[in-house]
């Protein structure tokens, strides 16, 4: 059995080690293509050996390579966000896009730009995280109003419901304040326009988000097992209920607030992952922030070839994947029973 355990570690780790590498190479070929391709050896040179004299290095470091590390960090952050909702619900529909968080983050910067437009960056991304926790308050509310309690389709059709409100309000708010272009960008989802200091927020709040989920992860597994079961095992589940949330919403807010509405990737990773390398939260965190990070990188360098030299939003690219696979666990979920 020991060996067993072990050799099934040792995949796992590969496996891990393979997808940084994949990674690695893929933030390589983001940086190399856009409305001008450049080679990598150019983008070898821009980054250990940058001479601001020429043009294509200041391309590299002002514009490409800040845009790559956000779309690996935003893609991380909703792939972890999905993992933890999804363990504590034991709901396979759960992410922060189809539970109406993201949404819940856009409509209060909608907010903000309409009612205070010269707020800082610092007062969108409080409100993201603000408009994140009330979506996710309003969800749980309205999915436990019924007399069986709450369901995975309960809870998913509530996040769809909410979801759906707020971004009609937004679009209305948008409307009447003509802010329809910035709206434009949050709900397509993209990062070309993350820079430097973009990153370094992502960086700092990812480090919290990142903390709270890998400190919690042990109990996102038993609490996956059902929350009679966390009980007798003496965890108190209402305070990993507290902390996973709280992840959720640093993660998910500060992805919001830099790249906009960008949906699936919290719905598809987790169930990949889960695939891959068990029900084990601690490899199921690292490994899902991995293979969302991967992912959105190549959404990102897809949106950039399909329609060049115009850009294809993001989101749709990631919506292409998400929709098929929602409806598939939506059609294998009708059946299931409470949460």
């Amino acid at each position: 059995m020991l060996s067993i355990i072990h050799r099934s570690s040792t995949l796992k780790i590969i496996i891990n080690i393979i997808t940084i590498m994949a990674l690695v190479f893929s933030i390589g070929l983001s940086i190399a293509v856009g409305a001008v391709d450049i080679r990598l050896s150019t983008v070898w040179e821009a980054i250990f050996h940058f001479d601001k004299d020429v043009t294509s290095h200041q391309v590299i470091q002002e514009l490409r390579l800040p845009r790559a590390f956000a779309a690996a960090m935003v893609g991380a952050f909703l792939a972890v966000s999905g993992a933890i909702m999804q363990g504590m619900t034991r709901n396979p529909l759960a992410s922060p896009s189809i539970m109406g968080v993201t949404h819940g983050a856009s409509f209060a910067l909608v907010l903000m730009l309409a009612f205070f437009p010269a707020v800082s960056n610092l007062g969108l991304t409080v409100s993201s995280f603000l408009g994140a926790g009330i979506a996710v308050t309003l969800i749980f509310m309205v999915g436990s109003i019924s007399a069986d309690g709450l369901t995975p389709i309960k809870l998913a059709l509530a996040g769809v419901a909410i979801g759906t409100m707020l971004s009609s309000l937004s679009s209305v708010i948008a409307l009447h304040f003509q802010i329809e272009k910035q709206l434009g960008f949050w709900l397509a989802g993209g990062v070309a326009d993350a820079n430097w200091t973009s990153v370094k927020f992502l960086l700092i709040s990812g480090a919290i988000g990142m903390i709270i989920a890998l400190t919690i992860a042990k109990s996102i597994t038993i609490l996956n097992l059902g929350e009679d079961v966390a009980t007798g095992l003496g965890q108190n589940h209402f305070m990993i209920k507290v902390f996973g949330i709280l992840a959720v919403l640093i993660l998910t807010g500060a992805a919001v607030s830099v790249a906009g509405v960008i949906g699936f990737v919290g719905l598809v990773i987790p169930h990949i992952t889960r695939f891959i390398v068990g029900r084990n939260y601690g490899w199921i965190i690292p490994t899902s922030a991995l293979f969302g990070a991967l992912l959105l990188v190549l959404a990102d360098v897809g949106a950039r070839m399909i329609n060049q030299p115009f850009e294809t939003p993001v989101g749709a690219i990631t919506s292409l994947i998400g929709v098929p696979f929602f409806l598939y666990l939506a059609r294998g979920s009708s059946g299931e029973g409470k949460s």
